[in-house]
């Protein structure tokens, strides 16, 4: 369930025009800025830089990152992409910070086989560099070898699953995980050639034969980066919902906001079940994802993730 209201009907030209006046004098309209791109789907959004550009020759993106600032920038930076492009930006981002590996589990394990090999053409034609040359490049040992199976991956999308190899490979993960006994070759073989459903399976055996989940005491203070890739694989593939959930709520949780994870999570899922993860936040929470963002972000940066939550009133 998407949050985004969009218009069935609408002029790229029009929506083009009205932005370049926004731009216009001193400082810009960034009420205008939020109503027509936070009110604009993902094709309309690209018509519209088409119509930018044709009009004025000039880059939308560029236009929009010189003229906006701080987190709001950033947000509608960030939405004025495609799904594939943007999810390149974030992960190149990932790769230079050489920390929060975590987002390249994230958005390699969501993604649909095309949607992923869509992204390694978007990260190919942006950075000239292939998308497992650069995370080779900037990791090593088994995290190396987890996060390049699974940007690589093209997994199975059918509803088949093989029981025998369910069970069998939740002793694998049992020993190698929590015996702590190796063999994490065979773990990201596992995690990075399975199809989603079959690994769901598998999670579930391993809680039927174990009587508890997988991720249960998974991390600690002295967990690395290998074993908080693996909590992440296996949280996001078994309910990607409540993985999200998770994330909004520590964004916005304690002293401070973590507005790297708020965005992203906001502006990823705003056309496709943010409706749902919100649903599950107020479940969890007892507070309105809306009112938790409202209270946690200012100005600007608050009304444009209002308004992709669907909650611009």
């Amino acid at each position: 369930m998407a949050t985004l209201i969009a218009p069935s009907n609408h002029s790229p030209h029009e929506d083009a025009e009205t932005l370049q006046k926004a731009f216009k004098g001193w400082g810009t309209d960034d009420k205008t800025v939020i109503v027509i791109l936070g009110h604009r789907n993902v094709y309309q959004r690209q018509e519209i830089r088409k119509a930018y550009e044709e009009i004025f020759q000039e880059d939308l993106v560029k236009k929009l990152e010189s003229e906006l600032k701080g987190n709001f920038e950033r947000a509608v930076y960030r939405w004025i992409h495609e799904p594939a492009e943007r999810d390149a930006v974030l992960l190149n981002v990932v790769l230079k910070s050489a920390k929060n590996y975590h987002i390249i589990v994230e958005i390699s394990s969501i993604l649909s086989p095309e949607e992923l090999l869509a992204v390694r053409r978007a990260y190919l034609n942006r950075y000239k560099r292939s998308l497992e040359e650069d995370v080779a490049s900037h990791t090593s040992g088994h995290l190396r070898q987890l996060l390049v199976g699974l940007v690589t991956s093209y997994r199975y999308t059918g509803e088949e699953i093989n029981v025998r190899l369910a069970k069998s490979e939740a002793e694998i993960l049992h020993e190698s995980i929590k015996e702590k006994k190796g063999n994490e070759e065979e773990v990201v073989r596992i995690l990075s050639t399975r199809s989603k459903i079959q690994l769901i399976a598998t999670f579930n055996y391993y809680r039927e034969i174990h009587g508890t989940s997988i991720t249960k005491n998974l991390l600690d203070e002295e967990s690395d980066d290998f074993q908080k890739a693996l909590y992440t694989a296996i949280r996001i593939t078994t309910d990607h919902v409540k993985y999200y959930e998770k994330v909004l709520r520590h964004a916005v949780k304690g002293i401070g906001t973590d507005e790297d994870a708020l965005t992203r999570v906001i502006v990823s899922r705003a056309e496709i079940d943010l409706g749902v993860i919100s649903e599950a936040y107020y479940k969890r929470n007892s507070v309105l994802l809306e009112d938790a963002v409202a209270s946690d972000t200012s100005r600007d940066y608050k009304h444009f993730l209002l308004t992709l939550l669907g909650k611009d009133d």
